[in-house]
This record gives structure tokens, C-alpha cells and sequence, in this order.
């Protein structure tokens, strides 16, 4: 899942959702600098990617992709679950989409002296242009795809993937439709002892 799921499936320690949202930045000892509570949020993060890269459903999508974009597929079909996830926001939550990413944006923000490298250059970027919201439009999701699309190493292909949502958009859309529920039950399981 990429970070409008991951920052909606933290819950509402502040502490959970920062590692949650991190998580992605943090590689090997660099773990251990984080106070309990962002530990418990990476190891959330890492919980949920590994239910999720193992969940039937979401390798049905990404096996639509890989033919286009090999080892690009996941990380392509992370984002077009955030894209429904975004563009279906009041389906799963009786929050204002608005609404809650300025409070995830502040809720990060304030703890900006203590995020990676690599969050920092990103955060005020995502936050300006309201990434986590803009997802769920077409012109969003190509935006973010052509930025990482630049980041990557290798040429990937990445712009080209709205063509291919919108070629089977439904098939998407009822695999994530399905798929969304089972891991926000997973979650629900796994972040209950981080809180308790």
C-alpha cells in the first residue's frame, strides 16, 4: 500500500501513524533511534506490506502489470489502491478527506526535526500539493507516477500506467474493493497491541 493507506490504517496514536509513514525511509539500524511508539508504526508498516504482497487479490492486479512495467508492477499497483482509496475516501471514512490529510500533514510536521533524510525533501512537497488527496484523481496519480517514474534508476515506464488503469478500471476497482476491508481487519488485529 503506498501512504494514504498507510497513514489511514495507523489509527490515531500520533506515534504509529509517524513510523507508519516513515517506515519506507528507516533501513537497518537506523530502527533502533525511534522512540517506542514510531518502532511499533514501522513495524506496522512492514505488517501490513507483507499481508498485502502476499494477498491474492492484490497480485491479481499487479500480475495485470507486470508484462508493462516488471518489477515496477507493485509499487504501480500500491498507488492505484490509493487512487481508490482517495477517490472513494467517504466509502471508509466519516472524515473529510481535506480534513484529514491537513491533520496527518500537522501530525507529521510537528516531528519534522526526527523524520529520514529522504521524508524531509519529500514532506513539503507532498504537503503543498496535497499528494495524499490528489491521488484520486487521474491528473494526480500521473503526477505522482511521473515523479517517480524520474526517480527511478532504470527506465520504468511508470507515466504510461493511468493508460493501463483506465483500460481495466474495474477490474482494479473491484479487486481493491474487496481486497481494502480484509486488510483494514488484518490491521485492526496487528495495531491493537501496539496501543494497548
Amino acid at each position: 500500500m503506498n501512504f494514504l493507506a498507510h497513514l489511514y490504517l495507523s489509527g490515531e496514536d500520533e506515534e504509529i501513524i509517524i513510523g507508519n509513514f516513515i517506515a519506507d525511509h528507516v533501513k537497518g539500524r537506523v530502527f533502533e533511534k525511534f522512540s517506542p511508539g514510531i518502532r511499533s508504526g514501522i513495524l506496522l508498516h512492514r505488517e501490513i506490506d507483507a499481508y498485502t504482497d502476499a494477498h491474492p487479490l492484490w497480485i491479481q492486479s499487479k500480475n495485470r502489470l507486470v508484462p508493462n512495467y516488471r518489477k515496477y508492477a507493485g509499487v504501480i499497483t500500491d498507488m492505484f489502491y490509493d487512487h481508490f482509496l482517495s477517490s472513494n475516501w467517504n466509502d471508509y471514512s466519516p472524515e473529510n478527506l481535506d480534513v484529514f490529510t491537513r491533520r496527518m500533514y500537522g501530525i507529521i510536521m510537528k516531528r519534522y526535526l526526527i523524520l529520514p533524510a529522504k521524508t524531509q525533501r519529500m514532506l513539503p512537497f507532498m504537503a503543498k500539493d496535497n499528494w495524499l488527496k490528489a491521488y484520486g484523481t487521474f491528473a494526480g496519480l500521473g503526477r505522482a507516477l511521473n515523479g517517480m517514474a524520474r526517480r527511478t534508476p532504470f527506465e520504468s515506464g511508470m507515466g504510461n500506467a493511468i493508460t493501463d488503469l483506465k483500460k481495466d478500471y474495474g477490474l482494479y476497482e473491484c479487486e481493491f474493493r474487496i481486497f481494502f476491508p480484509e486488510l483494514v481487519k488484518f490491521t485492526n488485529t496487528k495495531i491493537k497491541p501496539f496501543v494497548d
